[in-house]
C-alpha cells in the first residue's frame, strides 16, 4: 500500500481529463531505496523546431516525488541518482518543465527542496484525532462548539455513509454550491469524475450528511486511506445556510473518525495565501492545534527548449495574449487578460515574481499594509492560475 491515496496510480487517472493530459508514474529503484513520482503529462501548445514538447504537473491535490523506502542515511544519494535518471527520462520524452504540489503531511518537500527549489506558500489544517481523547473539545474553537450545539438543538443530525456508490444527491448539492460561489470551471467535476471515483475508490470514500427534518441539506465527501481522512468535496443547500450544517459535517466526521481508529482529518488550506483567507479561517475553527506547511516546486528540465519557447513569436496563434516574463507586472497583466476573457499564457524562465520575491516586506502597494515579497508574488501567481492563465 502507498503512503497516501494521492500516490495511488488510479488517483492520477481521475484527473487526466481535468488537466488535459495523461497520468504516469516514474519509478526509480536501486540498492539504497525507491523513489516514485506521479504526474500528468500535458502537451505544450507551441512547437519548437517542428517538434512537440510537454510539461508535467502533480495531479489535483498533493503528491510529487516521494521516497517510498530508503536505507537510513542514504536519502541524499538516492535523490541524486533519481535526479540523473529522471533527467534522462525527461529528455527522452521531450519534457521541458515540471510543477509540483508537495504533500503537506508527509513533507516530501524536505527531500527534494534543492532539486525543485521548493517553497512553502501556505498552511494546511487538520483535526488531530490520535493525540486527543476528545478531538472536538481540543481542536474545535469555543465559538465553533457553540455553533454545533445550537445546530443540534435546532434539530440538525448527521449521518455517515461508508463504501459510497451513489453520488446523485451529493452532485446536486455540490453543483449548486459551486454556482453560488461562482467557482472556477477547474473545480466543477463532471458526472464522469464521480463514476470514476466509484470505480476506483468506492471502498476508500465516506460521505458525511447533515439532515434537517429528514432532508439532506449538506454533504461532505472524504477520502479515507491508512489512518488519514482527507476532506475532498462538500456543499450546502443554499436554503439552509442559516442552520450552519457545514459545522455538523465536520463534527460528525470527527466523531466517526475517532470511533473508527483514524488519526487525522486533513482539510487542506484556503483559496489563497492570505492569512485572512475566509476559507482558511473557517477551517481553522476545527484545527486549533494542527497545521502543516504546504510547499510547491518547479523545475526546468530542458533549458534550451524553454528559452526557445520564451522567444517563440507564434504565441498569438494559440493565445490571445502572450506575456514574456512572470514578474509582478506580467502576472497582473495575465489576471486582467483572463478576466477580460482572453486566453493568456505567461512564460517565465526563472522564479515567478522576479526580484520582489527576495524582499522581506512590501509596504508600498495600495491596499496592502505589509506582506513578504514571496507571499505577494505567490498570491498573484495563484490568482492568475485559478483564472486560467
Amino acid at each position: 500500500m502507498k503512503k497516501d491515496i494521492y500516490f495511488e496510480e488510479n488517483y492520477g487517472k481521475l484527473y487526466e481529463e481535468i488537466e488535459k493530459g495523461k497520468a504516469n508514474i516514474f519509478r526509480y529503484e536501486d540498492e539504497n531505496g525507491v523513489i516514485s513520482n506521479q504526474f500528468i503529462i500535458r502537451e505544450i501548445p507551441i512547437r519548437v523546431d517542428e517538434k512537440t514538447y510537454y510539461d508535467i504537473t502533480t495531479p489535483y491535490g498533493h503528491g510529487g516525488p516521494i521516497i517510498e523506502k530508503c536505507i537510513n542515511g542514504k536519502e541524499k544519494e538516492l535523490v541524486k541518482r533519481y535526479y540523473k535518471k529522471f533527467n534522462e527520462y525527461c529528455s527522452e520524452n521531450k519534457i521541458v518543465s515540471e510543477f509540483v504540489r508537495f504533500h503537506p503531511i508527509l513533507n516530501n518537500a524536505k527531500d527534494f527542496k534543492e532539486l525543485y527549489n521548493a517553497k512553502c506558500i501556505r498552511k494546511t489544517l487538520g483535526t488531530n484525532l490520535k493525540d486527543f481523547e476528545d478531538p472536538v473539545a481540543s481542536e474545535f474553537s469555543k465559538s465553533c462548539r457553540k455553533t454545533i450545539r445550537q445546530a443540534i438543538k435546532k434539530g440538525i443530525e448527521f449521518k455517515m455513509i461508508e463504501n459510497v456508490t451513489d453520488f446523485s444527491e451529493f452532485e446536486k448539492i455540490y453543483y449548486d454550491n459551486m454556482d453560488r460561489k461562482n467557482a472556477e470551471e477547474y473545480y466543477f467535476f463532471k458526472d464522469k469524475y464521480f463514476k470514476m471515483m466509484n470505480k476506483y475508490f468506492h471502498d476508500k470514500l465516506i460521505q458525511a450528511q447533515a439532515l434537517y427534518e429528514g432532508k439532506v441539506i449538506a454533504e461532505g465527501l472524504y477520502f479515507i486511506y491508512n489512518k488519514t481522512i482527507h476532506a475532498h468535496l462538500s456543499g450546502t443547500n443554499r436554503d439552509y445556510l442559516y442552520l450552519s450544517p457545514a459545522y455538523i459535517l465536520k463534527y460528525g466526521t470527527a466523531i466517526w473518525g475517532k470511533q473508527h481508529g483514524y488519526e487525522l482529518i486533513h482539510y487542506g488550506g484556503g483559496t489563497s495565501n492570505k492569512e485572512d483567507d475566509t476559507l482558511y479561517l473557517f477551517k481553522k475553527k476545527f484545527s486549533q492545534n494542527t497545521e502543516f506547511d504546504f510547499c510547491i516546486g518547479t523545475k526546468i528540465w530542458d533549458k534550451e527548449v524553454y528559452k526557445k519557447l520564451c522567444r517563440k513569436g507564434r504565441l498569438k496563434d494559440m493565445y490571445d495574449i502572450g506575456i514574456i516574463g512572470g514578474g509582478t507586472a506580467g502576472m497582473t497583466a495575465a489576471i486582467y487578460g483572463q478576466r477580460a476573457g482572453k486566453k493568456t499564457i505567461i512564460i517565465e524562465g526563472g522564479v515567478f515574481g522576479g526580484q520582489i520575491t527576495s524582499s522581506p516586506n512590501v509596504e508600498n502597494y495600495p491596499g496592502i499594509a505589509s506582506v513578504s515579497g514571496s507571499e505577494f508574488s505567490m498570491n498573484l501567481l495563484d490568482q492568475a492560475v485559478k483564472l486560467g492563465a
